[in-house]
């Protein structure tokens, strides 16, 4: 919660690198000449302005922040909270002087922290829309309307993952409303309104086109942004985005910005990723999302042609929850998702999204591809909400005692794990099997796709390593059988897994 006009922006570091992939402009050569009316667009959007704009709402999100309820510790904690908090000293002074009958310093006070936002009405009843990060941690939200009228807003749900919440307020009469467009409908080039709150000026309208769509932003694990160059600004979060008819096509988020303003890259939520969460928001007050219990990693070139698969498609599975559905349904690591519910799988991006949507409990056909040959699995979702609420309870100890022997291979130094070795690594009692990467050749191709010392090498060629000696002895019969590279398996400390594949030569 800032204190200023809020919006979602990127860092400089992430714009500089999002903005290198963006400029990639498409050659227009031997395209068809336009005609004149058509290029310069629309010859006015009053109309349209005048249509939607008292329906689009500014939002005011005050959270109070009372310095001694951020200790930790709770009640029973002291007046200052636990030991080491910025406050010791403080609270030191104060009961010193106060047993000496002193003048005490004046305690910190409570104080409000603002931010402003937009929003639109999509029922008449008093049903808002708004991004989660205007009103994250609000205490109060306070609705204003075009004719000046404020409403108390009640937040009936929010969504971290898509950014969207849902607020209610009780109006005297009927609001205006606008309703959702189907934003796959939507294409590159068509024009576009963004109107809201930026720098809390208020009603503010901004014109441009769908710039791109399905935009990958990295900010989450449903990024399909719809990319505009209508200007938006802090404060324009939460606000729609109108196409020609006046019906939303998305939420404005985020913007692509080193300094914070706008430079004509801005992302809206697209309105058919936002409706599923806004139903269930509605709802049940939360979000019930499907869950398959795999964690998936992007198939490229090298990993493509190690599973036979022709070219990179579909999302490798990089490990499976055990108690997740996947893990009954029989699905192993290394298998690729190239299908789920009848939807292709065309890069692991689109496999969260889709699987997000389905209903929980919901009996899905899921086609994999093992060892070249597609198969077919039938699974039950669960929810991801339980999913992420599944705490990983360790496992007995166990690893071994013997003196580490060590070998080098790929690039790698690799030693046999030992308690020494774990407890130097800080390696969990369950990562069982496997080898250490105790160090990594800086000039290798191991050091190029960003191995590290504390990983461990569970697989090669999805054949088991049972020693650094084992693992020299796998990658020569690669080399002499005539493979290129090497398809490894490896975990970090926590027992988290991912495919890596390596030159051989």
């Amino acid at each position: 919660m800032t204190s200023a006009a809020s919006v979602w922006f990127l860092s400089a570091r992430r714009a500089r690198r999002a903005l290198a992939a963006l400029l990639l402009v498409p050659v227009l050569a031997g395209l068809p000449a336009i005609a004149p009316a058509a290029a310069k667009g629309p010859d006015s959007l009053a109309d349209l302005a005048v249509t939607v704009q008292d329906a689009v709402v500014n939002i005011s999100a005050t959270q109070t922040v009372d310095p001694k309820s951020t200790q930790k510790g709770g009640p029973d904690a002291g007046p200052g909270g636990p030991p080491g908090t910025p406050f010791d000293d403080l609270f030191e002074e104060f009961f010193r002087r106060r047993q000496q009958g002193q003048s005490v310093p004046e305690l910190p006070r409570p104080r409000k922290s603002s931010s402003l936002g937009s929003g639109f009405v999509i029922d008449p009843a008093g049903i808002i829309i708004t991004n989660n990060h205007v009103v994250a941690d609000a205490n109060e939200v306070t609705v204003i309307f075009t004719d000046g009228q404020k409403l108390k807003a009640e937040v009936l749900g929010k969504d971290q993952k898509v950014d969207v919440a849902v607020l209610k307020v009780k109006p005297d009469k009927p609001l205006k409303s606008v309703k959702f467009a189907d934003s796959d409908k939507a294409r590159v080039g068509d024009w576009v309104l963004a109107v809201g709150n930026p720098f809390g000026l208020g009603g503010s309208v901004t014109a441009g086109i769908v710039s791109a769509r399905n935009r990958n932003i990295d900010s989450g694990p449903y990024d399909n942004y719809i990319q505009t160059d209508a200007s938006i600004n802090k404060g324009n979060s939460g606000g729609p985005l109108f196409n020609m008819d006046g019906e939303v096509i998305g939420i404005n988020t985020a913007i692509l910005s080193p300094s914070g303003g706008s430079v004509g890259i801005g992302f809206a939520t697209p309105s058919n990723t936002v409706q599923p969460v806004i139903e269930q928001l509605q709802k049940f007050g939360e979000t019930r999302r499907g869950w398959l219990g795999v964690r998936i990693q992007k198939v490229d070139d090298a990993i493509a042609e190690n599973l036979a698969l022709g070219q990179p498609r579909g999302a490798l599975v990089a490990g499976i929850d055990d108690k997740g559905p996947s893990k009954s349904a029989g699905l192993k690591a290394g298998d690729v998702i190239v299908k789920f519910d009848g939807k292709p799988i065309k890069e692991s991006r689109d496999l969260p999204k889709l699987v997000a949507a389905t209903p929980v409990g919901k009996e899905v056909e899921v086609v994999i591809i093992r060892g070249g040959k597609e198969l077919a699995k039938t699974i039950k979702l669960g929810r991801l909400e339980d999913g992420e609420k599944v705490a990983s309870n360790g496992a007995p100890e166990g690893g071994s005692t013997d003196k580490p022997s060590s070998q080098k291979a790929l690039g790698l130094e690799l030693s046999s794990l030992s308690d020494e070795l774990r407890n130097r690594f800080q390696i969990k009692d369950a990562v069982k099997a496997g080898v250490l990467i105790t160090g990594v050749d800086p000039r290798s191709d191991a050091a190029d796709k960003r191995l590290q010392p504390g990983e461990i090498l569970l697989e090669i060629n999805q054949e088991p390593v049972a020693d650094p000696a084992d693992a020299v002895k796998k990658v020569k019969a690669l080399k002499d059988g005539g493979k290129k590279s090497a398809l490894l398996i490896v975990a970090n400390g926590q027992g988290d897994t991912h495919f890596v594949a390596l030159s051989i030569d």
